[in-house]
């Protein structure tokens, strides 16, 4: 496998053991500065230049995108995805957890447990919006902020008023955030890749602090999770899109509560504490994913001429995205959807009453001619037969079924 490590800190912990992981595996690893790439765009031809040279073909992509270049980080990765490149984390992913109030809508819709949240601009609306998380103290979080960093606790709602004035006076978003008594000083962070976690910690603040971060002088230790704390985190990961992440949970007295899910967690607070090797489970994730689609199933089944298997995409802003299976009257054109892959879930034989989300594949059998249909015209040169998009409209003559 050729990996490309996008990261602007080649020296830091965390992409050096992944750098060190994959070589150690056999892989060709290269670490990439973000900030480095130029994104060309011609109709039907994307492309990436890295210092001013055409990129060369890699077979996977592990984003390190940091908060500071998230926009520009986020466009390079998605040039990689419409390129076909497999992403670790795409573009849609690290973008829905890296804006915080984004993130806790999504988890709030799939009834994920988090913190009661406010989110207010209008001066009037603060005093009452403190009073409905549950009143003072609170926790006061910029919208963007990361490592502890843009974090306060205010201890009275005088505090709290005179801290959220100020900050949007300098024209800062921010959080009112419900303050979790029984876990004051303490977290747990766990490292989710693909559908299991790999490794977790609980975080304990040190003196006064009540900022867990390691980067805030937090110790970490081992610790085991219950099934219970262990689905919330890989639901929490899955939600936002991520197939790597750190999901920062609270030990609440009804349960966990999601604080946040980082698409570039740090390794070297929770390899340290643990033992693990968590980068090279991270390699091991990525090569396996790669190698999947190498397999050519239609060499496994005996079927009639004119008949396979392919995997049909659904793109981001595709009609289809909202619509359920049956909607999407796959069936009329002799496609049957065997297995629907949402990020790092499988999901065999989905329900025809599934709604579709952008990103999501679907495994399919059917007419070999209807599937290659599917692939728009300006994409047949570049893509392999064995992926097609779903088009945004359907043939003529089909109409919707009766439901």
């Amino acid at each position: 496998m050729k990996l490309a490590i996008l990261s602007c800190g080649p020296k830091s912990y965390s992409t050096q053991r992944l750098r060190e992981a994959a070589e150690q595996r056999g892989h060709d690893v290269k670490v990439l500065n973000t900030l480095k790439f130029a994104i060309d765009l011609q109709r039907g031809v994307p492309d990436l230049f890295f210092k001013q040279k055409v990129l060369s073909d890699y077979d996977a992509v592990l984003p390190r995108i940091g908060a500071s270049i998230t926009y520009y980080g986020t466009a390079v990765v998605r040039q990689f995805q419409e390129m076909d490149v497999f992403c670790a984390n795409t573009a849609h992913g690290i973008s829905n957890s890296r804006d915080k109030l984004r993130s806790l809508q999504l988890l709030s819709r799939h009834h994920i447990g988090i913190p009661r949240t406010a989110f207010v601009r209008d001066k009037k609306d603060v005093l009452p919006a403190i009073e409905r998380v549950g009143g003072a103290p609170v926790i006061i979080k910029l919208i963007e902020g990361t490592q502890g960093i843009g974090v306060l606790l205010a201890e009275s709602v005088t505090t709290a008023e005179s801290i959220i004035e100020l900050l949007q006076s300098q024209k800062q978003n921010v959080l009112i955030q419900k303050f979790v008594a029984e876990s004051k000083g303490k977290d747990i962070r766990a490292i989710v890749v693909g559908d299991r976690v790999i490794a977790a910690m609980r975080r304990v603040a040190q003196g006064q602090e009540f900022r867990s971060n390691v980067h805030r002088g937090g110790v970490a230790e081992a610790v085991e999770l219950s099934e219970e704390y262990k689905e919330t985190a890989v639901r929490a990961a899955q939600i936002m899109g991520l197939q790597v992440a750190g999901v920062d949970m609270l030990e609440s007295k009804t349960g966990p509560q999601v604080m946040e899910v980082n698409s570039s967690p740090g390794l070297e607070g929770i390899e340290t504490c643990t033992g693990l090797d968590v980068a090279g489970a991270i390699i091991e994730y990525i090569a396996a994913q790669v190698d999947f689609p190498e397999i050519d199933v239609r060499q496994r089944l005996t079927v009639s001429k004119g008949y396979g298997v392919s995997e049909i995409y659904v793109p981001e802003g595709s009609k289809f995205v909202g619509k359920t299976i049956t909607e999407t009257q796959l069936h009329e054109q002799d496609i049957n959807v065997l297995t629907l892959y949402r990020g790092a879930k499988v999901i065999p034989n989905p329900r025809k009453d599934r709604v579709l989300e952008p990103e999501d594949k679907l495994l399919c059998f059917g007419k070999m001619e209807a599937m290659r249909g599917m692939i728009p015209a300006k994409a047949r040169k570049r893509r392999s037969p064995a992926v097609v998009d779903l088009p945004d409209t359907l043939p003529e003559g089909k109409e919707p079924d009766d439901r």
